[in-house]
C-alpha cells in the first residue's frame, strides 16, 4: 500500500511537469506557471481540510490538556530528528549532524522518548532538514510551485523530497500491528493540523496566493536563497507567521 501511494505521488508530480502546454496565459508569478491546476488542487485540499481535518483538530485541541498536547507534539518532533540527521550527513554538515544526534539522544533518554524537550534547555537548537533542502544544497533549483493532493504547498524539487523522506523515514511503518500503526499515523496528522490552527487567523486576501508566497519565502530562507519579496499582494501579517 505504501509503495502504491509513493508511486501515485511520483506519477502526479510527473504529470505536473508535462502539464504546461498552455493556453497563452499571462503568468503573474513566474514560479507558479501551473497556477490554474494548482488552484483546483488547492480547492480540493481546502475543502477536505475544512470539513474533515480541521474540525477533528479543533476537537483534539479542545479535549487535550496543553501539557499533554505539547508532549505528544514533542514525541513526533523527536522522531523526525532522524530525518534531519540523515539530511545533515547528506549535506556534509557533520558538526550539525553531531549536534542533532546529541539532541535526539538526550530527548529520547532524559526527555523520555521526546516528551520533554530537554535538549533545547541545554542549548542544543532544533534544526529542520529534509531531502528537498538536501537537493537544494546540492545545487538543484526549486522548480515550479505545485500543490500536492492531501499534502499541500510544495515545489517540484520538494515534491520528490517528500517521496524520499516518506519512503525512508516513516518510523510508524516499523509497527507490525496494523491498527496501532494507523492510529499513530492519524494522531501525527491531527497533531500537526492542530499546531496550525492559530496560523489561520494570519491568512489575508487571496488564501491561495498568501499560502504560496509564504511557503516559497520560508523554503527559500531554509535553503539559503535570498528572498525575492511578495510583490504587490497584501501580507501585513507575514511577520507573525509561525
Amino acid at each position: 500500500m505504501r509503495g502504491f501511494l509513493y508511486a501515485s505521488l511520483i506519477t502526479f508530480i510527473t504529470h505536473y511537469s508535462f502539464h504546461a502546454n498552455a493556453e497563452a496565459l499571462e503568468i503573474e508569478n513566474p514560479r507558479d506557471p501551473w497556477e490554474s491546476l494548482n488552484r483546483k488542487v488547492f480547492v480540493f485540499n481546502d475543502t477536505a481540510d475544512r470539513y474533515v481535518l480541521a474540525p477533528v483538530a479543533r476537537g483534539y485541541r479542545a479535549v487535550t490538556p496543553d501539557p499533554v498536547e505539547t508532549g505528544i507534539s514533542n514525541v513526533f518532533s523527536n522522531f523526525l530528528e532522524i530525518t534531519t540527521i540523515a539530511n545533515d550527513l547528506l549535506q556534509f554538515e557533520f558538526a550539525r549532524a553531531g549536534a542533532d544526534t546529541g539532541r535526539f539522544l538526550i530527548n529520547s533518554t532524559i526527555g523520555i522518548l521526546g516528551i520533554f524537550d530537554v535538549a533545547s534547555k541545554v542549548g542544543l537548537e532544533k534544526h529542520d532538514q529534509d531531502f528537498g533542502l538536501t537537493l537544494a544544497a546540492w545545487g538543484l533549483d526549486s522548480g515550479p510551485y505545485v500543490v500536492l493532493p492531501m499534502i499541500g504547498p510544495s515545489t517540484l524539487r520538494d515534491g520528490f523530497g517528500v517521496v524520499v523522506d516518506g519512503a525512508t523515514s516513516d518510523y510508524s511503518n516499523e509497527l507490525n500491528h496494523i491498527r496501532t500503526r494507523n492510529q499513530v499515523k492519524a494522531a501525527q496528522i491531527v497533531d500537526k493540523r492542530a499546531s496550525l490552527l492559530k496560523a489561520e487567523d494570519l491568512l489575508s486576501g487571496d488564501r491561495y496566493i498568501f499560502i504560496r508566497d509564504v511557503y516559497l519565502q520560508r523554503r527559500d530562507a531554509a535553503a539559503g536563497v535570498e528572498a525575492s519579496g511578495f510583490g504587490e499582494e497584501d501580507f501585513e501579517s507575514f511577520d507573525n507567521w509561525d
